[in-house]
């Protein structure tokens, strides 16, 4: 029997698997890649008798496969917050969704743990730009203010490093990030030990610089257009780039377009933090997906950037 973990790359992802390992410790096969890559379950080769753990990944791109796998005898159980589309009924599946705004994968991993490795969920709310949540939590562990400063940044840095249109973009491929994590019981100790962190903080800092330097596409008191150039350092900040506008104008909506190799344009979106809904339902109608508060196009057609910014500014 061979078990799979089955995980987004972004810190929610690495960090929902790092309090399930710690927690339940055993070899398993790490299928992942960069965030937007979802639809993980379609080169998962599970057989009869396998296990799959699925974190931090909607139910509804990986469907079919899901249904696939069942059938085949496979043993699934999914953790997610993401919009799951309808979820299959069978003995072999199990399912851990909650879809409020103010909830991550982690978060609901740490529920299921009753709080055994309650640091990296909040590490992961943190790179989830779920502030409050990860405050809340944080109170109720009676943090002091400099280990939250430094889970903060750890968790800004973990997201960051998972923007990215192929893993080349990325200073550290998700599965490789993980297994340097996962060593480490307590966050302060992988940031103070492993050097991976100083490379994501410089890269972090130095990405986000250029970004904040660009001027709008278009802005209102309601909604604000970024358009990136076509690189390297724009898609890996695109994510992090639209938490930062959020956090700095919480009363309005942010979209942030990059092109890619495709020659059409990928693009993050977040509601406002004061009324986090509706950028899942948006996104779904240009293909794209995600949760109320925070969601993302794969593939917005260049074509279709003039209609796309009107139904966003008009969304909010």
């Amino acid at each position: 029997m061979t078990h799979y973990d089955v995980f987004n790359g972004d810190a929610d992802g690495l960090c929902a698997l790092q309090q399930y390992r710690l927690a339940h410790p055993g070899h398993t096969e790490l299928v992942t890649g960069v965030k937007r890559d979802i639809a993980l379950l379609t080169r998962t080769p599970a057989q009869a008798g396998d296990r799959i753990l699925a974190l931090d990944i909607s139910v509804a791109p990986n469907r079919a496969a899901l249904d696939g796998l069942l059938e085949r005898g496979v043993k699934v159980e999914w953790f997610d917050h993401h919009l799951p589309g309808p979820l299959p009924q069978h003995p072999y599946f199990t399912a851990h969704i909650d879809t409020a705004a103010n909830v991550c994968t982690s978060l609901l991993m740490n529920r299921h743990l009753h709080g055994a490795h309650a640091e990296w969920a909040v590490v992961a709310a943190f790179g989830d730009n779920l502030t409050a949540s990860a405050r809340q939590l944080a109170e109720q562990l009676e943090l002091p203010a400099d280990r939250l400063a430094a889970l903060q940044a750890l968790g800004e840095c973990l997201n960051y490093n998972a923007y990215g249109e192929t893993v080349a973009d990325l200073w550290f491929h998700p599965a490789d990030l993980f297994n340097r994590l996962h060593p480490y019981s307590r966050p302060l100790d992988f940031i103070y030990t492993d050097n991976a962190f100083t490379t994501l903080q410089e890269g972090f800092e130095n990405d986000l610089a250029k970004a904040k330097a660009l001027p709008p596409l278009e802005e209102n008191p309601h909604a604000a257009v970024w358009l990136l150039p076509d690189s390297a350092w724009s898609r890996r900040v695109s994510g992090v780039f639209g938490n930062e506008l959020a956090n700095r104008f919480p009363n309005r909506a942010h979209a942030v377009l990059t092109p890619n190799p495709r020659g059409s344009l990928t693009v993050s979106v977040r509601a406002p933090l004061n009324k986090p809904t509706g950028a899942g339902q948006l996104c779904a109608q240009f293909a794209g997906g995600g949760r109320e508060g925070a969601a993302g196009i794969n593939n917005l057609p260049i074509s279709d950037t003039e209609l796309f910014i009107r139904s966003f500014t008009a969304a909010w």
